[in-house]
């Protein structure tokens, strides 16, 4: 069995990723995670009628992180850079689901001698898919076609544009890395015409949406869009729980879902 620690377990994401760990008879899940003060510490956090339903509650990483093959962290961008670091000392594998880390940061993780994490700012299958397929559409259409990205989410996320919708516009500068992009968030007034080497990056917030992202190729005569649509929290969980699975026994690297799915 994999030995998992869950960061941010009483977050959405945790939630879901304890849910289905507890499930799932490769995993045992062996302590649960939040941040130092949450009002819930020390209590018994239920999973009903799983196979392994009750964790109590802790908010200290180090005193626990030798009883664990993996850290799955979906926490935020302070907290996971120090249990990065932590992971490293300790010769721990991580899975970093966590969205707004700066690329200073991301830039000095990838760069840590002897990481072993799997970091993507969307563990969802069908999203990193939606990845692929952009990739290859940019590279085809090129400066013909205008590129456009629309993301939605619930009213309580704090982070925008998502992390998924920002390594889209990536994906697409990637495919003409020698373009002068423009990226564009907000167009109001009279602006004039669309330049040619814009992206347009919009981020739409309501309701209880889980996530949804479309990326639009304009061009004469058509429009190609790419959409994914998230309808449960549940894609997210299990595709961290795959790259858990497929990150124990690794040589250190940075790796990515791309990695862990084999699209490279």
């Amino acid at each position: 069995m994999i030995r998992i620690i869950v960061a941010g377990a009483c977050g959405r994401m945790g939630a879901a990723i304890l849910k289905l760990a507890a499930a799932d008879p490769d995993f045992v899940v062996t302590h649960a995670l939040e941040a130092r003060g949450h009002h819930l510490m020390g209590t018994q956090i239920d999973v009903p009628g799983e196979k392994r339903t009750v964790w109590l509650l802790e908010d200290d990483l180090e005193r626990c992180i030798d009883d664990c093959d993996v850290i799955i962290d979906f926490t935020e961008p302070v907290a996971t850079t120090a249990a990065f670091r932590l992971a490293v000392s300790r010769n721990k594998a991580m899975v970093i689901g966590t969205t707004a880390i700066p690329p200073d940061s991301l830039d000095a993780m990838r760069k840590t001698p002897g990481a072993r994490a799997v970091i993507s700012p969307n563990m969802s299958i069908g999203v990193n898919l939606l990845f692929s397929l952009t990739e290859k559409a940019a590279a085809v259409l090129g400066k013909s076609y205008d590129a456009e990205i629309v993301e939605m989410h619930h009213r309580l996320k704090k982070d925008a544009p998502s992390g998924t919708a920002l390594k889209l516009r990536e994906t697409i500068k990637g495919a003409g890395p020698e373009r002068p992009w423009i990226d564009v968030t907000g167009r109001q007034g009279m602006v004039g015409e669309r330049k040619p080497d814009e992206i347009g990056l919009f981020a739409l917030r309501g309701g209880d949406i889980v996530g949804e992202h479309t990326v639009f190729f304009a061009g004469p005569g058509e429009r190609l869009e790419i959409t994914h649509r998230a309808y449960s929290r549940e894609n997210f969980a299990r595709g961290a729980l795959v790259a858990a699975r497929w990150i124990v026994g690794r040589k250190p690297g940075i790796y990515d879902m791309a990695d862990v799915l084999g699209l490279k």
